[in-house]
């Protein structure tokens, strides 16, 4: 598949041009004979005789950066001087930091924020261990927890290589629902020390956010939190996404002004995304899901690929008994949803779907079939993308979900709680809003993570798991 320019890729060159006319347009003309995505140009400073510029590119990838800079070499009279991945500059030194709320300036503010003063709030909590929600960071706080074994689109990579991903979800926190949020990367894969490591650090926090765990173990071990500890434990990779994934298959059948009940649907991937989107559907009342792994259709009684959660999956889903291929799961379906991987399906594939076919192409970067590929034969196509329309984004439940809990210190999250959410979501956008293009809210339309929240803190209320 071929990639278009992204942010992504975009490099700051500083370059010395020589001051005389027409020299500009020169370095303008290189850039786009490379592909380049030309994007601001500022003057750093001007010597006698010439310029120096700094010209932001967007690149497709590390080696079209390098093609970019190479061809503006090539222009007489320009010397290079610097490139920086801006990128990789957004990221020096980490991307976020504590402050103090409280300032401390002197002996009397010492006093009240740490000894003596502090002592008269520990004996607080001691004997009101509720109130730690009240006077601690707890109320208002959530670990997001790693093994760095399933990181989106880079796979088991290490708890430090998944940090720069912890500290994105963290700053989205912060942005978009005002959660304090702390990447923690945990130096095992051992399902038993992961589960006790969060059990022990959970008195600091009013949630735990877990994020890309390898399956089948992200379902072991969020099974076990959840049983042990009385505050919300969310694997994002599972819930958010099928939170996003049935909140725009609600709009579509909106838009196509069918019946959802009614839909045929087959989710391609059974790790934890897929199996959670599987699910989901189901419980929005949804009959007819088959879900597809790389070895074709689950269905009950399979034996190749199988494990203790495909063969739970096979009892709820595939009622017409589905054996072969994803492209003998996917003729006669009205939608696709992939979470898998890239380049899964075909032109063919989507032509042998029923009137109006919807898919969903969500593996992240590269989609299970090229946009470009599919959006002259589908109705409604939505991929995780950022470049195309219809981004199916995390971003658009995790933040709402997490302040609605907060807001009520939840016991804990359960499906009422995720219908309720993707319901919110949906609901976002109004009947005449609505178009094949646009059946999902931006990631940044502010209306969402309040519509989400009041949501979630109803249902929690509503399911007896609020504690406020």
């Amino acid at each position: 598949m071929t990639r278009i320019p992204s942010p992504s890729y975009s490099i700051t060159v500083r370059v010395e041009i020589e001051n005389r006319v027409g020299m500009f347009s020169g370095i303008a003309d290189a850039i786009s004979r490379a592909g380049g995505d030309l994007g601001a140009i500022d003057i750093v400073r001007v010597e006698r005789g010439k310029i120096i510029r700094d010209i932001t590119v967007n690149a497709r990838d590390e080696t079209h950066e390098k093609e970019i800079v190479n061809s503006i070499r090539s222009v007489e009279g320009i010397k290079v001087l610097r490139v920086m991945d801006r990128t990789f500059s957004a990221h020096e030194g980490g991307k976020i930091e504590i402050r103090n709320k409280v300032p401390l300036r002197g002996r009397e503010e010492l006093s009240k924020v740490y000894t003596p003063g502090v002592a008269r709030i520990c004996r607080d909590i001691h004997e009101h261990r509720e109130h730690a929600y009240r006077y601690t960071i707890k109320g208002n706080s959530v670990a997001v927890v790693t093994d760095g074994t399933a990181v989106l689109g880079l796979g088991d990579i290490g708890p430090e290589a998944a940090m720069p991903v912890m500290e994105g979800k963290a700053m989205i926190f912060r942005e978009f629902a005002g959660i304090d949020a702390f990447p923690i990367a945990l130096g095992t894969r051992v399902s038993e020390e992961i589960i006790n490591t969060v059990i022990n650090i959970s008195p600091a926090f009013g949630g735990i956010n877990l994020e890309d765990i390898s399956a089948p173990r992200c379902f072991e071990i969020e099974t076990r939190l959840r049983k042990e500890l009385d505050i919300p434990v969310i694997h994002d990779d599972q819930h958010g996404t099928a939170v996003v994934v049935l909140a725009a298959l609600i709009n579509v059948a909106r838009l196509l002004k069918k019946d959802i009940r009614k839909f045929r649907v087959v989710v391609a991937g059974a790790g934890a995304a897929g199996s959670a989107a599987a699910k989901i559907i189901l419980s929005s009342g949804v009959k007819d899901v088959t879900v597809c792994d790389r070895y074709g259709a689950i269905y009950k009684g399979r034996r190749r690929g199988m494990d203790h959660y495909k063969r739970e999956l096979a009892k709820i889903t595939n009622p017409r008994g589905t054996r072969g291929s994803i492209s003998d799961a996917m003729k006669g379906a009205d939608a696709f949803i992939g979470l898998s991987a890239p380049d899964i399906i075909t032109p063919d594939d989507i032509r042998g779907m029923s009137k109006d076919p919807v898919v969903f192409a969500l593996a992240n970067p590269d989609p299970e079939i090229a946009p470009e590929e599919a959006l002259p034969i589908v109705r409604v196509l939505a991929t995780g993308r950022s470049d195309y329309p219809n981004q199916i984004n995390n971003m658009l439940g995790f933040p709402g979900i997490f302040r609605g809990l907060l807001d009520v210190r939840a016991l804990g999250f359960n499906e009422d709680i995720k219908l309720a959410a993707a319901e919110a979501i949906a609901h976002i956008l109004k009947d005449d809003e609505l178009h094949e293009d646009y059946i999902i809210p931006g990631c940044f339309d502010k209306r969402v993570v309040s519509a989400v929240a009041h949501a979630v803190a109803g249902a929690a209320r509503k399911t007896g798991l609020a504690r406020k």
